[in-house]
């Protein structure tokens, strides 16, 4: 039976009923400075023919690693049916094939063909070349003019467009995929690279993406940078990982610790090696395992009988005496076993796990690049991607006529004003590039520290008594600085680290409910360096069980600090007490402060487990705003199915807020009861694709609509999706006019020549440059019941980046999901330390059975935070310079 073709030749000549995901654009925002800038996009042009798409099929085999796709689809093209593809196709490496003429496969347009690779790798000595059966399958056409009524604003985003725009951004990766590592967008040459120990080296390379814009399509080029095994002896690969010289180490015998083993195996787990063969030939093979023996352990059954160990087959039959007899060996997919020193590690392997965290350092700074910097690497890389040169770039007529970054008019919002308290020798001011500080400032509502303790648990011979009391004086003296009383604490401990965490700060709390006859309202922390397990303990002390806050210091930070360092932990101790810092001056936001309006401002994400781990689930957070000036927040946090995107506990979480926001309206700032329910909803969410819009309004929305309706209320909800995961930069086109370091300055915002061809978006940088180029936010409205003009939006989500209470720098994200990110990351604080919920590296392997069963487990053991916590912001600023730094 012929398969389905779906035809998109015939175009509809009339544009009616063009339909969006999103809000639908009808203006553009117009406030602020003007301001020419550099992006790094490039015009390109459509195809000039009909594409042909074919799903390819592997019958007989299951997943195939997309590199030997690409090299069985080469040799098919290239060497075994030249004469069906002429000219050359292209090929994502996964099921999608694209060819600029319709391939003469028969009269059903469907063939099978039997694929072998010339390697003499690929097969042992004796056995013919395995055979890959690859069958075609014609299942659409597409006409180019789709994407041209699409991208002018006449046709609606369906399958026949998405599929173009695959068609296009296979086309152009296709040359590099042949020449270089990938990893689906990005492709890395050894031209620029690090070593930066543990067996791992950093590569630099390019990403690149067609993506349709306002009348044009535009590729997206940047500089990207991906993690790689060494190439080399893998025996020097393992022993570079544990930073050792010595081979014997790798021996069982000679103590080789199991976990250490485990560690190495989850390390080079899917690796691929080059082993040798008799005649002297190399096969690639996938490392599976390690073992748990040695070389001249180990033992298998012969086929005329007997046994004999791996050491003595390689040295009586295959006349390899081992060098190492007694380290381990590594177990390949067939079940073989061999040694370490006989297998080889190519060059540019790809590790797809999780950068060790005492890497990212070393992996931000290699990533980094000043701005002007990374555009002339931007522009260089046009010439090594050589679009001009590429066949299959020209076999399907596209061209790009541009060989430096566009250039576009964007614009520079004015900032907020903030509000400070009383005692302020300013009491509204105006931040500059994104920055202020507390000089001379009172909060705007500080509070009182009234019964306190320090828990020191460094040694004391690092951190005695003068340290503390130096420390105290330091605190004191710049919360009164800020408007809030404290006094030195005659309560102090020293603890070794060692123990229950959680005896230890109760008996210390105790201390002050013997003199006060009230427990305290705050408890500081002084951390050894590596006190990781000790900060989550505390966490969990104060968050979870006792519901008392907690403000953790590393000893080497507050030594001797500074007043400085002293007013940004004021900032931190403040708001987990009740206080505010400092409010937007209703006068500069006025979409967010209407009294006639209400406002709750929302912020929602969703953090999902490292690559690789099996079983741990994903962690939901929803914060909102329960003031009137959006600066106070609280936040609901959940488990749910591992990488689920979707929140599934929406509809009760913002219930719950919502809840929150109308007791804090009544009881706090005394407003009625018809004013203490919102009137609008402003829901910013964070991590969401564009592929998953649809679903997100479909579920999350609606969920958000059922708690409105549970709770007799029905405000307007505008719904924006913002994104960091993007590669947009922007880069200014005269010195004068960047910041000091480099970047286009705080509030720099684009709605025009790069947005979205219908629907209402924009890209804004909100915070001032940090470390190398900075990333903008981009946020897609999907939903706008409170019908906001762009201005209004831009400008009030501007605004919401000076509210991050823990820091006097705009930040890059609006200040509720910045929290939300915040809330996810601590969610582990949910766990008890001294139960069975295991969160280290050892723990991310398991099947799918054991999966759902840690699963499960995660779910019953995760435990609510403390009445006591629940109305206040305890989540801590850990992830500050992370996000921005990610951002920069």
């Amino acid at each position: 039976m012929p398969p389905r073709v779906s035809n998109a030749v015939n175009v509809p000549s009339t544009a009616n009923h063009v339909t969006t995901i999103g809000v639908k654009r009808t203006a553009f925002g117009s406030s602020g400075r003007p301001l020419p800038i550099f992006v790094n996009v490039f015009e390109t042009t459509l195809p000039q023919n009909i594409i042909f798409h074919y799903d390819i099929i592997h019958p007989a085999d299951k997943v195939l690693p997309a590199r030997l796709n690409m090299d069985l689809i080469r040799a098919l093209q290239t060497r075994i049916a030249p004469d069906v593809f002429t000219p050359l196709g292209v090929y994502d490496g996964r099921k999608n094939f694209f060819s600029a003429r319709k391939l003469p496969l028969g009269p059903d347009d469907l063939r099978e063909f039997d694929v072998t690779l010339e390697s003499a790798d690929e097969a042992p000595k004796g056995k013919g070349p395995k055979v890959y059966k690859i069958r075609f399958n014609l299942v659409a056409q597409i006409n180019p003019e789709v994407l041209r009524r699409y991208i002018d604003g006449k046709q609606s985003q369906d399958n026949a467009v998405l599929t173009a725009i695959t068609a296009l951004n296979v086309v152009i990766r296709m040359e590099p995929s042949q020449k270089f590592p990938f990893n689906v967008r990005s492709f890395f040459t050894d031209q620029e690279k690090k070593d930066i120990g543990s067996g791992l080296e950093l590569w630099r390379g390019y990403f690149q993406s067609v993506r349709p814009a306002l009348k044009k399509m535009h590729i997206i080029i940047d500089t990207s940078t991906a993690t790689m095994y060494k190439a080399g002896r893998l025996i020097n690969l393992c022993l570079d990982f544990f930073n050792k010289s010595d081979a014997k180490i790798l021996a069982p015998s000679n103590g080789f610790p199991d976990r250490e083993r485990l560690r190495l195996q989850r390390f080079i787990a899917g690796i691929r090696v080059l082993t040798p063969t008799p005649d002297g030939r190399k096969i690639a093979r996938v490392v599976k395992k390690l073992s748990s023996a040695g070389a001249s352990a180990l033992s298998f059954k012969l086929k005329e009988g007997g046994t004999m160990t791996v050491a003595e087959y390689f040295r009586n039959v295959l006349n390899r005496p081992l060098q190492y007899p007694n380290l381990i060996c590594v177990e390949i997919g067939t079940g073989a076993l061999i040694p370490l020193e006989l297998c080889e590690v190519p060059p540019g392997q790809i590790m797809r796990k999780q950068v060790p965290p005492e890497k990212t350092k070393m992996v931000v700074e290699f990533a980094t690049k000043k701005p002007q910097d990374r555009l002339k690497s931007i522009e260089a890389g046009l010439q090594v991607l050589s679009y001009g040169q590429s066949d299959y770039v020209r076999n399907f007529g596209i061209t790009i006529p541009q060989t430096r970054a566009m250039k576009i008019q964007a614009r520079v919002l004015n900032p907020p004003a903030l509000k400070y308290g009383p005692g302020s020798r300013q009491l509204t001011i105006v931040p500059a590039n994104g920055q202020w500080n507390m000089r001379d400032k009172r909060f705007f509502k500080p509070v009182d520290v009234l019964r306190w303790v320090i828990v020191v648990y460094e040694r004391k011979q690092r951190f005695n008594e003068q340290a503390v009391a130096e420390m105290s004086r330091g605190l004191c003296g710049s919360a009164r600085e800020v408007g809030m009383k404290m006094t030195p604490t005659p309560f102090v401990v020293w603890y070794s680290g060692q123990g229950d965490i959680a005896s230890q700060l109760r008996a210390s709390g105790k201390l002050v409910y013997d003199q006060f006859k009230a427990a305290p309202n705050l408890i500081v922390v002084v951390l050894p360096e590596g006190g990781n397990e000790i900060y989550t303990a505390v966490k969990h002390f104060g968050d979870i069980t006792m519901g008392v806050a907690t403000q953790c210091l590393k000893s080497t930070k507050c030594f001797g600090a500074k007043a400085q360092y002293f007013a940004n932990v004021c900032l931190k101790i403040n708001v987990k007490l009740g206080g505010i810092n400092a409010i937007p001056d209703p006068n500069s936001v006025k979409a967010l402060t209407d009294p006639q309006n209400p406002t709750i401002v929302m912020g929602a994400d969703v953090i999902h487990p490292a690559p690789g781990s099996q079983g741990r689930p994903s962690f939901t957070a929803l914060v909102a705003s329960v003031d009137s000036d959006n600066a106070k927040y609280v936040a609901e946090c959940g488990v749910q199915t591992s990488r689920q995107e979707i929140i599934e506990d929406l509809e009760l979480m913002a219930k719950n807020t919502l809840t929150m926001y109308a007791t804090y309206r009544m009881g706090v700032e005394k407003k009625s009861i018809q004013m203490a329910s919102p009137k609008r909803i402003i829901f910013y969410r964070d991590g969401v694709s564009e592929g998953q819009f649809q679903q997100v309004l479909d579920q999350e929305l609606v969920a958000l609509k059922k708690a409105c309706a549970a709770l007799n209320i029905k405000p307007k909800i505008t719904f924006i999706v913002v994104g960091k995961r993007h590669h947009i930069r922007f880069f200014p086109t005269n010195k004068a006019d960047a910041d000091v370091s480099g970047n286009c300055p705080a509030g720099t915002v684009v709605d025009r020549e790069i947005g979205h061809p219908t629907d209402l978006d924009f890209y804004l940088q909100s915070h001032g440059g940090l470390l190398g180029t900075s990333r903008p936010a981009h946020y897609s409205v999907l939903h706008d019941e409170n019908a906001f003009s762009p201005d209004a939006l831009q400008s009030l989500s501007f605004a919401l980046c000076h509210v991050y209470a823990r820091s006097t720098r705009s930040v890059s994200i609006p200040a509720p999901v910045y929290y939300a990110d915040i809330v996810c990351s601590r969610a582990k604080n949910h766990y008890d330390p001294q139960g069975t919920i295991d969160f280290s590296d050892s723990a991310t392997n398991n099947d799918s059975a054991q999966a759902e069963t840690t699963l499960e487990a995660f779910r019953k053991n995760f435990k609510p935070l403390n009445e006591a916590q629940k109305k206040l912001m305890y989540f801590s600023a850990v992830l500050y310079c992370v996000i921005d730094m990610l951002c920069a």
